[in-house]
């Protein structure tokens, strides 16, 4: 074969390959293009999922009819003024974007500078550039990709369905609006049916950006979303996480933003795990959106053909600001629960319209006088006479029993003298968590507080209290080891040894000590005392896979937290414990005292709080 250069045109379907891959990727690159062209506003339209139809409009800036020709030649670009590919401040750099897509679609672009009498259009055919030709349109620039892979058809068999790829170019606006709450942007779709329309937001970047989180990430997000706001050694952090009882199954509502760009780095899943370890249980996650904001010299962005990824200068001191930023915010939040528990509460005692009675509220009434017992029967029977056997039957005979009996209290066992509570008593109500009413199934605590009740797992939160005090123990008398009575000889791959070696000093604070045994090998001759009779070669290659993985070791801290846990919910307040009127009280001002005391280490919610009119709403008394 003879060597030679590949014509331009089979370059640019080369650089396609990496740079489209499918629809939402050049959408991608057109609306940071957009961006970096300074627009206010961005709409999107789809056509079959961007495969026969791709359009993005903007308010930018504009361009020339010599600008236009030129932006479709390769590594022709605007946003490297110093030629300094370290000091990047657009999204955009490379000038690959419009030639690569250009080359597989029918590409025209169409712009209007701002304070130009008329607009220019130039049209790109697989690769072949037409002239530019006077066409209408207002300030800004118009992007239509046709037919996109038409000029190689391989690529199309690649791609999923309409509604995925429709899925994934969501997931670009979603991304690309929670870094800019600035702009306006819409997305359409067929027959231009919307299916996002997120308006600019006002007001300064905090309440700004979390309005455009509460559009993307979901009312829930922006009602439980705590403030994260840090900054050390010129890098600052900002953004929203959500309570810990707030959680899903997956990572996918977890967001990084580098400089205004959103990126994708296993360095935040690791961070956040540190930081919620002692929340939420190993597979469930929380949510939040965090922004970087730091020197571009300091974070390589170009190490990726789609700069979904960088490469920062410290990592560790980044994942050192994400854990303390995260941590400090959770403290602050001291013992709030997510109110998406309290909605679920709701949602499971209201029956109206899910099957069971609707209750003869509002304007229905029987006439008369007050109806007896039967008249209300009689009622919800001709209301309901599918019902069967349910609570009104179970009702209607239990009263039946007790008119027979002429008893009004018969069935209802008094509570010990112990547990009884005076319900005059005032005290306590003005607290977050109220006064303690009383304890039902043995397990749950009801308070009261001013303007509603709230319903507290007593296991569940002193399990937490006890928790958090044997921590603070623990970071004030250390972690006590225990010796090894025959040291034990771990053999790893050498990269790994020397990766567990160096970070000796670390692991020995958390009891663990060791030190290297020849090429490949560690010795380990202490152990954490808590740990008991330990897999110490199991523990040892954790730790190496985590430090090759993260760059970090969690196993350890994380072994050492679940037996806290576990010893914590041993020496915790037993379900089934009768408690008094002052024990009650004592345990709700423990859990007001304490940190995160509303979830228990495996992030269940530990109370429920039930605001007053929303029980009202329930006895349609509102």
């Amino acid at each position: 074969m003879t060597l030679r250069i590949l014509p331009q045109t089979l370059i640019n379907q080369i650089a396609a390959g990496e740079v489209v891959e499918r629809p939402a990727a050049a959408l991608k690159e057109l609306v940071e293009n957009a961006l970096d062209a300074g627009a206010g506003r961005v709409d999107v339209n789809l056509r079959d999922g961007g495969r026969t139809l791709l359009t993005v409009t903007d308010d930018g800036r504009g361009m020339t009819p010599e600008e236009l020709s030129l932006a479709v030649e390769r590594h022709a670009t605007s946003k490297l003024p110093d030629d300094d590919l370290f000091n990047i401040a657009f999204m955009g750099f490379r000038g690959e974007a419009l030639p690569s897509i250009g080359s597989v679609s029918r590409l025209r672009l169409t712009s209007r500078p701002k304070g130009a009498d008329s607009a220019w259009s130039l049209l790109v055919e697989g690769g072949a550039k037409g002239e530019p030709e006077p066409a209408a349109h207002p300030a800004g620039t118009r992007v239509e990709v046709r037919d996109l892979f038409y000029a190689t058809p391989a690529r199309l068999k690649f791609l999923k369905t309409a509604r995925t790829e429709q899925m994934y170019a969501r997931e670009i606006i979603d991304r690309l609006a929670m870094a800019r709450p600035d702009v306006a942007f819409s997305l359409s779709g067929d027959n231009n049916k919307s299916i996002v329309n997120y308006p600019a937001c006002a007001g300064d970047l905090f309440d700004a950006r979390l309005k455009r989180l509460g559009a993307v990430m979901g009312r829930d997000f922006q009602d439980n979303a705590i403030r994260i706001e840090a900054e050390r050694e010129g890098i600052r952090l900002t953004g929203y996480a959500g309570v810990p009882t707030l959680n899903r199954g997956n990572a996918q509502m977890q967001f990084l933003f580098v400089n205004g760009r959103p990126v994708r780095d296993r360095l935040l899943q690791g961070a956040v795990r540190g930081a919620y370890q002692d929340f939420l249980a190993r597979d469930r996650h929380p949510l939040l959106a965090l922004f970087f904001e730091l020197d571009p010299r300091e974070v390589d962005v170009n190490v990726h053909p789609g700069k979904t990824e960088v490469r920062f200068r410290d990592p560790g001191l980044v994942r050192g600001l994400i854990v303390g930023a995260l941590k400090h915010a959770l403290a602050g939040a001291g013992h709030r629960a997510a109110t998406t528990v309290a909605d679920m509460a709701l949602g499971a005692m209201r029956r109206e319209g899910q099957g069971g009675v609707t209750l003869p509220y509002g304007n229905r009434h029987y006439g008369g006088s007050h109806p007896s017992q039967a008249a209300v029967h009689q009622h919800f029977a001709a209301q309901s006479p599918g019902l069967g056997s349910g609570l009104f039957d179970r009702g209607r005979d239990f009263t039946g029993q007790n008119e027979a009996a002429n008893s009004g209290n018969a069935g209802f066992a008094a509570a010990p003298p112990s547990a009884r509570v005076d319900a005059t008593d005032a005290r306590y109500v003005d607290h977050p968590l109220g006064a303690a009413r009383g304890q039902v199934h043995a397990n749950y605590i009801i308070a009261q507080t001013r303007d509603g009740l709230v319903i507290v797992d007593q296991h569940a939160a002193h399990e937490r209290i006890v928790y958090e005090r044997m921590k603070a123990d623990l970071a004030e008398s250390g972690v006590k080891r225990q010796g090894l009575l025959l040291p034990e000889v771990v053999e790893l791959d050498e990269a790994s040894a020397e990766r567990i070696a160096e970070r000796a000093d670390e692991f020995a604070e958390l009891g663990l000590v060791l030190e290297p045994f020849g090429p490949g090998a560690i010795v380990v001759r202490e152990v954490p005392a808590l740990l008991g009779k330990a897999d110490v070669a199991g523990l040892v290659r954790d730790l190496a896979d985590e430090l090759a993985e993260l760059g970090h070791g969690m196993a350890l801290r994380d072994r050492l937290m679940h037996v806290c846990a576990t010893m914590a919910c041993h020496g915790s307040v037993r379900s089934g414990r009768v408690l008094n009127a002052d024990e009650m009280n004592a345990l709700l001002r423990q859990m007001e005292a304490t940190p995160h005391s509303g979830q228990c280490n495996h992030g269940r919610p530990t109370y429920v709080e039930l605001k007053l009119h929303d029980i009202e709403k329930m006895f349609g008394r509102r």
